[in-house]
């Protein structure tokens, strides 16, 4: 068993999967664009001075420029943005499930748009990962939740795979932790433009808030970033992905855990059916 990549995988997917909750904690207490601006603002002004502390230059190719708007675009702004928005009024472990359907999502738009192969199992993983969603989605509109809230998780979990697939362009070309600080700059810059056009801006600082906003800036801000970077590093993009189908499980209990949030039994039918459909997806891929 190869230690190093397992602590480093769980630690990520902990971290990542912890996100959601730290999320629905500050948006109790706060504006959410407002927050979410400042959260990348200082996220990236952090990971623009470790860059240049590294040796890093803003002398990034015209791919990586690209890459670094539209990942700043598509997952800070829209991703991120429409999360926050819509955890005012849903729980923070259905947009963790929600979310978590990314791999998924990339896996099928491989499939269809670029002509990615996939085996029986990995076609057989997706329809398992879209029958979970099915079944959690049922279970939460019998029992009332905001169909506001969970359009703008499904529109920002789309988002999340296009910023994804866009990874690829900034891969190559080194400067790595630059683009990560520059995107969740660019982040920020848009999310301010829509919070002062449409947010009534309030934050109410107790401990819970200041907690979980400092959490959220730089654990999942910065250092799941890095774990992610090392973990890619040491077993491979493809081998790496596979943590994913860890995101439904880690992401449910850990919204239990700290706001009590209550598990149907459905939502557990549902996360087991996703993990499982995402794993085949993840390890299909890697055979391939």
């Amino acid at each position: 068993m190869n230690v190093r990549a397992l602590l480093l995988g769980l630690i990520f997917v902990i971290i990542w999967s912890s996100a959601f909750t730290s999320a629905r904690i500050i948006v109790l207490y706060s504006s959410p664009l407002a927050a979410l601006s400042i959260r990348f603002f200082i996220s990236g002004l952090i990971g623009v001075l470790i860059a240049l502390a590294l040796g890093q230059s803003f002398k990034l190719t015209k791919s990586q420029w690209r890459a670094t708007f539209v990942f700043g675009l598509c997952q800070n702004t829209l991703y991120l943005g429409l999360n926050f928005v819509a955890m005012q009024s849903i729980e923070a472990s259905l947009a963790a499930i929600i979310a978590s359907t990314m791999p998924l999502m990339v896996a099928f738009a491989g499939w269809l748009f670029v002509s990615e192969r996939l085996s029986p199992s990995g076609v057989l993983g997706l329809v398992l990962g879209f029958s979970g969603v099915t079944i959690i989605m049922w279970a939460r509109l019998n029992h009332g939740v905001d169909i506001f809230g969970l359009v703008l998780c499904v529109i920002g979990a789309l988002a999340l795979t296009v910023a994804t697939l866009t990874l690829k362009d900034a891969s190559s070309g080194g400067n790595i932790m630059m683009i990560v600080g520059l995107q969740m700059l660019v982040g920020s810059a848009v999310l301010a433009v829509f919070c002062l056009l449409f947010e009534n801006i309030h934050f109410s600082l107790n401990s819970s808030f200041v907690l979980a906003f400092a959490y959220t800036t730089i654990f999942p801000g910065l250092v799941a970033t890095v774990v992610w970077f090392k973990l890619v590093n040491h077993i491979g993009a493809v081998r790496a992905a596979t943590y994913h189908f860890l995101n439904p499980f880690f992401g449910v209990v850990i919204a239990w855990l700290f706001l009590r949030e209550t598990i149907s039994y459905m939502d557990a039918l549902g996360v087991v059916v996703i993990t499982v459909g995402i794993y085949m997806v993840q390890t299909s891929k890697r055979k391939t």
